[in-house]
């Protein structure tokens, strides 16, 4: 189906890149090399954001262009909408581009979080093209939007698709604050039920998991849905790389978490958790 935005979106995300400042680009002279996608909704999610960075001048510019890049995401949506529920999915469309002035609003923080949060970042332009985890979060606030406009199904699809972009597997379901950083990330697993709070930072290889699975009463081979069973990780909280932090537990606020720990209990605020007894390395000269 063809669908037509005419929402106020596009005058909201013009007001928003009239209001952008420095270090965020504010000309429309830049050129960069195109990137090819397999699924079109990232690279119209990403002219959309941030059009300055992605050869999209024209639409800082032009309402006309913001509302076309609109009504060409939503009818991908419909598309991609209509055979999980068989229903006219346009006013889960409407809803989702209605919120996309708000989710660039939360991707300018993480951004920000970014360039703050990696001493090698050298400029918000290279957060916005380059950081795999830029990249996984983008996908995943506007899939969590669909998530919450009850179209879960393709909701998956897209944050699954941006796995395989990036090695980070964020699910659509999990409810991620502001100020949010994965640096690297390749081998992030975050899940359905995670909450998350402000200024939270992981590292490669982090879970956020799962740690037991309930059965269904009436069929013991299938596992139960629709219950908590993955953490809720408080605000200004840094997970190290390689850590695993499993089930339905509490990390609270200003916690730092070193590598390669192992967490199946509450981590009360201001708490420092860490391996105190790495194995010992041995060497052997081969003479």
């Amino acid at each position: 189906m063809d669908y037509s935005y005419t929402g106020d979106a596009c005058e909201r995300l013009l007001e928003a890149y009239e209001a952008d400042a420095e270090p965020f680009p504010t000309g429309s002279s830049m050129q960069f090399p195109e990137w090819s996608h397999r699924r079109a909704e990232m690279g119209l999610l990403r002219r959309l954001f941030f059009p300055r960075c992605w050869n999209a001048g024209a639409l800082p510019e032009e309402p006309s262009a913001i509302r076309a890049e609109l009504s060409e995401l939503g009818t991908i949506y419909c598309r991609g909408i209509r055979p999980y529920t068989g229903r006219d999915p346009t006013a889960a469309v409407d809803a989702v581009l209605d919120r996309l002035p708000d989710v660039r609003t939360a991707l300018k923080k993480d951004v920000e979080a970014a360039y703050k949060g990696d001493p090698a970042a050298k400029s918000y332009v290279e957060v916005i093209r380059s950081y795999p985890g830029f990249q996984a979060i983008t996908m995943q606030r506007v899939a969590h939007e669909l998530y919450e406009a009850d179209v879960p199904e393709y909701a998956r699809e897209l944050t699954e698709y941006a796995k395989t972009v990036t090695g980070i597997d964020v699910h659509p379901g999990a409810e991620i604050g502001e100020y949010f950083f994965i640096d690297h990330g390749t081998g992030v697993v975050i899940g359905e039920t995670t909450t998350i709070g402000d200024w939270v930072r992981l590292y490669q290889d982090v879970t956020l998991g799962a740690l037991h699975f309930e059965e269904e009463e009436d069929d013991e081979k299938a596992l139960k849905k629709g219950y908590k069973r993955h953490p809720d990780i408080g605000n200004n909280v840094v997970i190290g790389a390689g850590t695993k932090v499993l089930g339905p537990i509490t990390v609270g606020n200003h916690v730092s978490i070193g590598a390669n720990s192992w967490v199946t209990d509450d981590v009360p605020a201001k708490t420092s958790v860490y391996v105190s007894e790495h194995p010992t390395q041995e060497r052997k000269r081969s003479d």
